[in-house]
């Protein structure tokens, strides 16, 4: 089995990561979630070059885009990249192939909790049972709520809409694709920024890192993330099954608790600090596993999907 990526896929990747050099990274992450801002830099930059959403093509599919995904989430980037670029893509294909569904929010009907990126959406999914309503979102509608989990937030209205039959199933499970891809790719950033500083912490006359009980334990991440991140690939690649999606998630959202726990402990009192720059990626982790059921939702999920 072949999992290299193929010449197109791996200048994708190139591509976007050359552009979130230029327009993310922990220090702009930092500046922006001091006012819970949205980086319309980067998003204008990403959709300029093609990239938000990714024309669907013979060359770009779902697993192309959920490759922006990751190297957007790797570079701390705050847009919408996986509800424009992977969500709405797949549920209004036709707005997604023409690069006018602007930055677009997930939400679910019956709740009311905050929203990422709602307060700078111009359209909101609301996943209704069966059904998709898209209703657009004016500039002041959202209620910002400030937060510390790395993205910016806000509470709206779930009512009204379009109605899209019958397109509820593939919306949760984009969502859940799109999660899983998010959590990978944050857990790996927070994991690199790990395996630097214990390489460079020295204690008793060496690298921390040179100890086998942290690197068993690093070993282990390692194998959390590369789980998570194929499981992920995989469901993108298929067309996001419900079960493959909602696996995908499950196991995400449980390894990004150890992952947590294990990097912050690694990088000592220093990483719970604002200047230390892993707080970019690990506060987010929390509001990811905890969108559409967490993972005790995306498990029950699963086990519907196989056994209904």
């Amino acid at each position: 089995m072949d999992f290299a990526l193929t010449s197109e896929q791996r200048a994708i990747v190139d591509a976007v990561a050359r552009i979130a050099a230029r327009h993310a990274g922990p220090a702009r992450a930092r500046a922006l979630a001091a006012d819970g801002g949205y980086d319309r830099a980067l998003e204008a930059a990403l959709s300029e070059a093609g990239f938000l959403p990714l024309p669907p093509g013979e060359a770009a599919g779902p697993l192309e885009a959920a490759l922006v995904l990751e190297e957007v989430a790797r570079a701390a980037g705050t847009v919408s990249a996986g509800a424009t670029g992977l969500v709405a893509r797949a549920v209004l294909p036709d707005a997604a192939a023409a690069g006018a569904t602007g930055t677009v929010a997930l939400a679910r009907a019956g709740e009311d909790g905050p929203v990422r990126y709602a307060q700078h959406a111009r359209a909101l999914l609301v996943c209704d049972g069966d059904d998709v309503r898209v209703r657009s979102l004016r500039p002041g509608e959202a209620t910002p709520i400030r937060a510390h989990y790395g993205y910016p937030v806000a509470r709206v209205a779930r009512a009204g809409g379009d109605r899209i039959a019958g397109a509820g199933a593939a919306m949760r499970a984009w969502w859940r694709v799109a999660l899983a891809v998010e959590l990978a790719a944050t857990m790996r950033a927070a994991l690199d920024v790990t395996v630097r500083h214990v390489c460079q912490r020295e204690q008793f006359g060496r690298p921390i890192g040179s100890f086998q009980a942290l690197q068993h334990r690093l070993a282990e991440c390692h194998v959390l993330v590369e789980g998570a991140t194929w499981l992920a690939r995989e469901a993108a690649w298929r067309g996001a099954p419900p079960e493959a999606a909602a696996v995908a998630a499950a196991q995400a959202s449980a390894a990004s608790v150890r992952l947590f726990h294990e990097c912050h402990q690694m990088n000592g009192a220093i990483g719970f600090t604002r200047e230390h720059a892993l707080h970019v990626w690990t506060l987010r982790l929390p509001s990811l596993r905890v969108e559409l059921g967490g993972v005790d939702g995306h498990r029950r999920a699963a086990s519907a999907a196989r056994w209904s």
